[in-house]
């Protein structure tokens, strides 16, 4: 994987690069959309195609579970298995696992976890996250981490960023002697934990430059905590972090924190938002988000999004989305979701050209100022 600086700009930590990887050329800042089970809901991958998406998302616990590695290496990967020629990310599936706090164990060399299908139990090491990603066949790998919440004691943020750093160094020493399965090139991203506090985050930081060669993300934020200290944060790893690399900013997805982040210096960002805000109904739209569900756009038949990017959002009227999740259709999600995600993708594509002219400072105010309620 290769990764360059193509513009700064001069105001803020902002800027555009591009990452090559053997399946893509992926332009940064970039969103990624999240197909956790292999697909993003209701979307084909001609769809991902229309938006110009060049790297998806998927999750290394949930296909771990279902349907297992065995399947996916019998289709030769996970490119293969769901039909999608361009990048893929992975994560760890440690978020997952911690996320079942009521049925996890976690010892000094991973974590025994129950499946939530069946109850099933599975102990993930961090040389065990690596071999089911390497099955899986994704361009970037994460390392297996321990993401603490959002509000835990200050030894369980010590702990988390202690078995993050003994982890990490058994994930990158197990792919040192592992070459990928398929023949294309993957890469690994370390995690940076330390919660809100900036002298774990610094500490942390520390530990995993040894083994980021080309990429470092920024974990454990979005979990709980307040705004105000995960922007302290993100501001403070986005001045120390290396300058050549891809910095990634794990599970952040409202607009205006990306606006937010990308000032900062984050290059990618990934969330379930757009795709699950859309299946209930919510609509970001370039004048703001609307619920389609409300009453008052029963008679409305203006476009969804008259400026949007998809087709979609422009053919047809909101009285007819609302119809649709009326009558439970599912090709109102699918309309939903196409919309939200256009959204994300015309928003990074007009960050991208401020960042390019030196006026995302002045842009990001005035978007801000609209839209950050």
């Amino acid at each position: 994987m290769k990764f360059s600086v193509l513009s700064q700009d001069k105001n803020s930590q902002a800027r555009t690069g591009l990452i090559e990887t053997d399946h893509s050329k992926i332009e940064t800042p970039v969103f990624m959309p999240v197909g956790t089970h292999g697909v993003v809901k209701s979307l084909s991958p001609e769809d991902l195609n229309s938006l110009n998406v060049q790297i998806m998302l998927s999750n290394t616990y949930h296909l771990y579970l279902r349907p297992g590695t065995e399947i996916v290496n019998k289709n030769n990967g996970l490119h293969e298995f769901i039909n999608w020629n361009k990048s893929i990310l992975t994560d760890s599936g440690g978020y997952q696992v911690f996320s079942l706090s009521n049925m996890n164990e976690i010892t000094s060399k991973g974590v025994k976890f129950k499946s939530h299908l069946d109850g099933s139990e599975h102990f993930l090491t961090p040389t065990k996250s690596m071999e089911i990603q390497r099955y899986l066949g994704a361009d970037i790998i994460m390392a297996f981490d321990y993401c603490p919440p959002g509000d835990c004691s200050k030894s369980e943020l010590l702990r988390a960023s202690d078995l993050t750093n003994i982890w990490t160094k058994e994930a990158f020493e197990y792919l040192q002697k592992n070459q990928s399965i398929y023949g294309h090139n993957q890469t690994m991203f370390p995690i940076i934990q330390g919660g809100t506090s900036i002298e774990e985050r610094k500490k942390c930081l520390e530990q995993m430059i040894p083994f980021a060669t080309c990429g470092i993300a920024i974990g454990g934020l979005s979990v709980g905590e307040k705004k105000d200290p995960m922007l302290e944060v993100v501001e403070f790893l986005g001045k120390e972090m290396p300058k050549d690399q891809p910095r990634y900013l794990m599970g952040v997805g409202k607009p205006t924190d990306l606006v937010k982040s990308i000032l900062r210096g984050v290059d990618m960002f990934d969330c379930v938002l757009p795709a699950r805000n859309a299946r209930n109904g919510q609509i970001f739209t370039h004048d703001g988000v609307i619920n389609i569900l409300n009453s008052q756009f029963s008679n409305d038949t203006s476009p969804i999004d008259s400026k949007s990017s998809v087709k979609f959002a422009k053919d047809f009227s909101k009285s007819y989305l609302r119809h649709l999740f009326k009558v439970n259709e599912m090709f109102g999600i699918r309309i939903a979701t196409l919309t939200n995600i256009a959204y994300y993708f015309d928003l990074i594509s007009e960050i991208k050209n401020e960042i390019n002219n030196n006026s995302f400072v002045k842009w990001s105010s005035n978007y801000l100022n609209k839209f950050d309620r």
